[in-house]
């Protein structure tokens, strides 16, 4: 908030003032838009930008082309094709009062002269983008990017099912909407982060953004993103005259929108609406953050126009957070796998949004300090994009008087060593390799089903099993007797085969799990496959030249630099020949190269698969086909060299025969494949 009125600033104390926001947003702008990683909480952003907003509008004299009040978005990513919007894609203007609500009214009713019509919508907290068809066909997807440009992010996009890739109409036409993550997405992300000890996304708009922007787009596929598309560009061509009949339309054509949307004759009804979303909200399964009014009539949206920035036409309504107070009881440290330690507040219970919360993340040291938070103190909660709860600040007025600052620890909770600050990291980490926080995660990620899926082996069996003194690193799992089983609780004859059975077959697993289940920091499952992928055994991955290693497409210096220490340590070396030893693969055993593939009937083409199949599960064929030089596909279309027909085929099978596809059924794909094997 401003220090005093505006009326109360010289021109010099403006100046000054405006200079400090600017350098402040263009900071938090970057970090929200272009690295999907927020500093701090939108309404934090919302109100310094209002106060630049008051200030710009005081003294115009000192608004200058590169304002935040003046951009769109954010920058466009080096990474991406760019791609030109014609039709620039602008943001919106924001209010956060009924009061403010009824002034954008006001301006409506002198500009066009008569009482307004508004198409009312719920604000989706996601990230907008344009989809391009050509006779119906998606040719183009972008993200806004800085209004004029966006990113070319069309691969990803057609991995999101809501999205249509064929229209049942031969039309060119664009449409734009808002991309989002499903608060259920949201969480499973969040939690496999965590897992592997990589930093969470703050709320599921920064989620979905950093999934759509990746390069690969079989990431952006397992983050199960949605769409919900609200605008027709040159809709009047169409026959369209209103924003209703427009959203009437898109859900024709095949498109998801916003349910619930009204058209309202006055601000009576728009409140009630703001009312009975507030309600809904937390039940609902993506995170909205507002309503937006639009001019329901597209000929007046003309007549309005735009600002230089946004649309005059419409108004985004903003919920204020929901916030709860609790009294701080404790805070508690916890040691992830990769040694990081991070405090959670430990609070008295209190329903917001919907749940009894009594714990919360400060995520750092720094948010701790910076936060100034104590034990007894009061605090707000808020749940950051409706999910996860976070303490927004201290209530200074309700602190006890005999308050003391909260000593950040300098030894690890777990194990006592000191705590480090790494390379300036914001993160506290404990590095001593033994600390038995970090084993414990350490061993459970190993079991972990994306590495080598050991099936009942989760957390509490592996706290038995360190705190028994059964195992004290990965390779001592394989060492593991039917004796030694027994002494865990409830751990009868049945769990103790079903165990060690798993525990053997992981044996066989190809070299990549192996390598991602050793938690090198910053080798991840998809670079630990294209590391053994290329060099074919663990062997060679750990005697090759960090030259060697760099050249391989997307592992960065990061990656080459967290391999070369973790190789050169003499225990990591003796712990993988001890893993060597039990019998545990070290060799790549997935897909080979397609130039190395045998001529096979698959070889260099496009399938489908369709229908229920009888000796195959769905993932064990496409990695079957895969592996023999074919490109496996979700969608039918005129690229599809072959469809694989199982039994109760529907709509696939009818598209194929439509566009003469010559289509197999499982037998005889099972026929060829026999014959490669032969």
């Amino acid at each position: 908030m401003l220090e005093k009125p505006i009326s109360d600033y010289s021109h010099e104390e403006a100046a000054a003032v405006i200079g400090g926001l600017r350098a402040q947003l263009i900071q938090y702008a970057q970090a929200y838009y272009t690295a999907d990683a927020p500093v701090v909480e939108d309404s934090v952003y919302d109100a310094q930008y209002r106060d630049l907003q008051l200030l710009e509008q005081a003294f115009p004299d000192l608004v200058t082309p590169d304002s935040p009040t003046q951009q769109v978005g954010g920058a466009v990513l080096s990474d991406f094709t760019k791609i030109i919007h014609e039709i620039p894609m602008l943001s919106m203007g924001d209010v956060f009062s009924e009061a403010e609500l009824a002034q954008f009214d006001q301006r409506i009713v002198a500009a066009i002269d008569q009482p307004s019509e508004y198409s009312v919508e719920l604000k989706i907290d996601g990230l907008a983008i344009s989809l391009r068809y050509e006779q119906g066909k998606l040719v183009e997807g972008s993200t806004r990017g800085n209004g004029t440009i966006g990113e070319d992010v069309t691969d990803n996009l057609r991995t999101i099912q809501t999205i249509p890739q064929q229209l049942a109409e031969p039309i060119d036409l664009e449409v734009r909407g808002e991309c989002y993550m499903p608060k259920v997405s949201f969480e499973k992300l969040n939690e496999a982060r965590d897992r592997e000890g990589l930093p969470v996304f703050a709320n599921p708009r920064n989620a979905a953004a950093g999934s759509l922007r990746q390069l690969d787009s079989k990431v952006t596929a397992q983050r199960q993103l949605d769409t919900l598309m609200y605008t027709i560009v040159n809709a009047q061509q169409y026959g369209i005259t209103t924003q209703a009949q427009a959203l009437t339309q898109l859900q024709d054509w095949g498109f998801h929108v916003t349910p619930g949307s009204i058209v309202a004759q006055d601000l009576e009804t728009v409140h009630d609406f703001i009312d009975q979303s507030v309600k809904q909200r937390d039940q609902l399964p993506y995170g909205i953050d507002g309503v937006v009014l639009k001019v329901n009539d597209l000929n007046l949206q003309q007549k309005l126009g735009n600002t230089v920035k946004v649309p005059r036409w419409e108004i985004a309504y903003k919920f204020p957070p929901e916030e709860a107070e609790t009294i701080v009881r404790d805070i508690e440290w916890t040691v992830g796998r990769t040694g990081v330690v991070t405090p959670t507040v430990v609070m008295d219970p209190v329903q917001l949004a919907g749940t009894t919360v009594a714990r919360a993340t400060l995520h750092n040291a720094d948010m701790l300090q910076d936060k100034d938070v104590r034990l007894l103190d009061t605090v707000k909660l808020h749940k950051a994009g409706d999910i996860i709860p976070e303490v927004s600040e201290v209530v200074l007025s309700k602190r006890p008087t005999d308050s003391v600052v909260y000593q950040i620890p300098t030894q690890c909770p777990s194990c006592g060593a000191d705590l480090v600050h790494l390379e300036d990291e914001v993160a506290l980490r404990c590095i001593n390799p033994m600390c038995p926080a970090q084993v414990k995660e350490g061993l459970t990620h190993f079991a972990s089903r994306n590495a080598m899926d050991i099936d009942g082996m989760g957390p509490k069996i592996i706290g038995q099993l360190y705190d028994r003194q059964l195992v004290k690193d990965v390779a001592d799992l394989y060492g593991l007797t039917a004796a030694d089983l027994a002494q865990l609780d409830k751990f009868k004859e049945k769990s103790i085969n079903n165990l060690l059975t798993a525990i053997r077959n992981s044996k066989n697993n190809s070299a990549e799990r192996l390598l991602f289940g050793l938690g090198i920091r910053n080798v991840g499952a998809k670079a630990a496959r294209l590391l053994l992928a290329h060099f074919g055994n663990l062997t060679k991955l750990m005697a090759a030249d960090p030259e060697e290693i760099s050249e391989i497409k997307t592992i960065g210096q990061t990656i080459v630099d967290s391999l070369q220490a973790y190789f050169a340590n003499e225990q990591m070396q003796e712990l993988i020949q001890e893993l060597a030893d039990a019998g545990v693969n070290l060799d790549y055993l997935g897909p080979v190269e397609t130039e190395a593939t045998p001529d096979n009937y698959f070889k260099d083409k496009t399938v489908v698969l369709t229908g229920k199949l009888n000796d195959f599960t769905r993932p064990e064929l496409t990695e079957r086909l895969t592996e023999l030089g074919a490109k496996v596909t979700g969608s039918v279309s005129k690229k599809t060299d072959l469809l694989i027909a199982g039994e109760d085929a529907g709509s696939k099978l009818t598209k194929a025969q439509s566009l003469s596809i010559q289509i197999i059924d499982e037998a005889t794909a099972k026929q060829y494949l026999n014959e490669v094997k032969e």
